[in-house]
């Protein structure tokens, strides 16, 4: 059987865990692990597990709310309308987001052809627990298969990589020279781990990256060999996980982090501070406004040493290089979309741009690769690597690729996302990082239970709960109709003293940095922009 929670929705309760342990397991209060592929002899159980979720975050078996089909099923109405007729869909990325399109095209009535194209020749799996059940060896990487993607119709060309789009024929280049023709088409090609940017430093045995599974599996290989020191370049959300692995696993490891903190990047250099305190109770070698400058082998080609920006050279037989996502957009170059480093624009509807910024009526964009306005932003594109992201986004793109004009939804979800590192669940709603102030509402820092509220120009714009989540139901609705900030007194658990704090969210660089045009014509009816390519 196959389990996924959607850890979006969770808020701690622990119901999982009291009726089916062997498969759930709560760290310290809120943190929940759990078995993706346990026997079948827990069947009963986690199905009472299920039932027991008060926020029904669990999927058993089918992809039921990951977007159930109905195999061979008739057009079905949603909300009382009928799909329009589309004969060909294609999905280019076959990972959540392409599942969750494919799932709910067939729920919501198509019938026609759909085919699914994917580089990996895997079917599509969840990456959260690559960085701690994988590692911690509590699930195998082969385990983490999405609930099975034989509940609908469809063609799957696993392991055919994407080399092309032909918007004017409608067609996808695959690497090996086949084409595949379309009328709608879904971009869902998601992002990749950043490399070492030194080629040869990267070839080093013992040099990591983590995204794949094949990634965490040999990860989970070389810790199990017990290195002498594991060195961890980058303390966003995916470093600081594979640091908390590290701990638990008893080894010595090195947190390097360009910034002032961890997850300064994602949460602010307040909350940050925080993050900091967490890694350094939990004996992690934690230094912050520190570089690696060079990665040095032994001559045979393992790496030995670390050499940093602080002066100091390490000892150290494993590097981790959590250096973020690059987006999978090469296979769009010359294609007439607006595609580059920042991903692929689109609007709220999840249409993709092209480079004169009109938008496509026949190719939409979810997922990670996706760069979207976001009205409760200011209207601000957002390119979000969240799993909640890329499950809502696929839903409304697909639902919008066979919808009238007149019946597509926006893509205007609250942002909500989550990490369990060093005991504790940490866990968003809304964009921190669109903010100025932030405050502890509720709870204590010094326990580690507390809730973050985050405030921009006076109205609160994002909170974020370390094992605190059930409050952000509420501040989700805070959020969504624009209250206050500060928020107001007789909260429950507030603190005495309330203080407002500067967010300390560093500069960002724009997300479209590196996009060159060059702009022809003088007219109005021939202006056009030729996209150039990066150098």
């Amino acid at each position: 059987m196959r389990v996924v929670v959607d850890l979006t929705r969770c808020e701690g309760y622990g119901q999982c865990a009291f009726l089916a342990p062997d498969v759930f397991a709560m760290r310290r209060s809120e943190a929940l692990m759990y078995q993706p592929h346990p026997d079948d002899s827990q069947r009963t159980r986690v199905l009472r597990a299920a039932a027991a979720c008060p926020v029904q975050a669990l999927v058993v078996d089918q992809v039921h709310t990951l977007g159930r089909p109905a195999k061979a099923a008739p057009p079905r109405p949603v909300n009382g309308k009928r799909p329009v007729e589309v004969g060909r869909v294609v999905i280019v990325g076959a990972s959540l987001a392409g599942l969750r399109a494919a799932a709910t095209l067939r729920r919501e009535g198509y019938a026609g052809s759909l085919t699914l194209i994917s580089a990996e020749p895997h079917e599509p799996y969840d990456r959260p627990p690559l960085s701690k059940q994988v590692l911690t060896g509590q699930v195998a990487a082969d385990d983490t298969a999405l609930p099975r993607r034989a509940e609908f119709e469809a063609e799957w060309l696993l392991g055919q990589a994407a080399a092309g789009l032909d918007l004017a024929a409608r067609q996808v280049r695959l690497a090996d020279g086949r084409k595949v023709d379309f009328d709608r088409l879904l971009i869902a090609t998601g992002a990749r781990a950043r490399p070492w940017p030194n080629a040869a430093e990267a070839a080093l045995d013992g040099v990591f990256v983590l995204r794949t599974n094949e990634d965490a599996a040999r990860l989970r290989e070389r810790l199990t060999a017990g290195p002498g020191r594991v060195l961890i370049i980058g303390a966003g959300f995916t470093g600081s996980e594979i640091a908390s692995v590290c701990r638990e696993l008893g080894l010595d490891v090195t947190v390097t982090e360009r910034g002032k903190a961890p997850l300064a990047g994602a949460l602010g250099g307040t909350i940050g501070a925080i993050a900091a305190d967490l890694q350094r109770d939990h004996c992690v070698d934690l230094r912050c406004g520190v570089t690696v400058e060079a990665l040095e082998g032994d001559g045979e080609g393992l790496l030995r040493r670390a050499r940093l920006s602080d002066g100091t050279t390490l000892d150290v037989d494993v590097a981790v290089a959590a250096l973020g996502a690059e987006r999978n957009v090469e296979w769009l170059e010359g294609s007439g979309l607006a595609a580059g480093v920042w991903g692929v624009a689109c609007d709220a509807g999840c249409r993709a741009f092209d480079v004169n910024a009109l938008v496509t009526d026949d190719v939409f964009v979810a997922g990670d690769v996706a760069r979207f306005p976001h009205p409760v932003y200011e209207y601000q594109f957002l390119s979000l690597e969240h799993w909640g992201n890329a499950v809502t986004q696929a839903q409304v793109a697909a639902h919008n690729m066979i919808s009238a004009e007149s019946d597509r939804w926006p893509h205007v979800s609250l942002p909500v996302f989550w990490s369990a590192q060093f005991g504790v669940n940490i866990k968003s709603v809304g964009v921190p990082t669109f903010a100025d102030e932030v405050v502890i509402a509720q709870g204590s820092v010094a326990e580690r239970r507390f809730v973050a509220v985050y405030g921009n120009r006076g109205r609160i714009t994002a909170a974020v709960a370390f094992d605190q989540a059930m409050w952000l139901d509420f501040y989700q609705a805070q959020i969504e109709r624009a209250a206050p900030f500060p928020p107001g007194p007789g909260m429950v658990g507030r603190p005495d003293g309330l203080r407002v704090m500067p967010a300390d969210v560093p500069q960002r660089v724009s997300p479209a940095y590196g996009a060159t045009v060059v702009l022809t014509g003088h007219n109005p009816d021939e202006r056009r922009v030729t996209l150039q390519p990066r150098h």
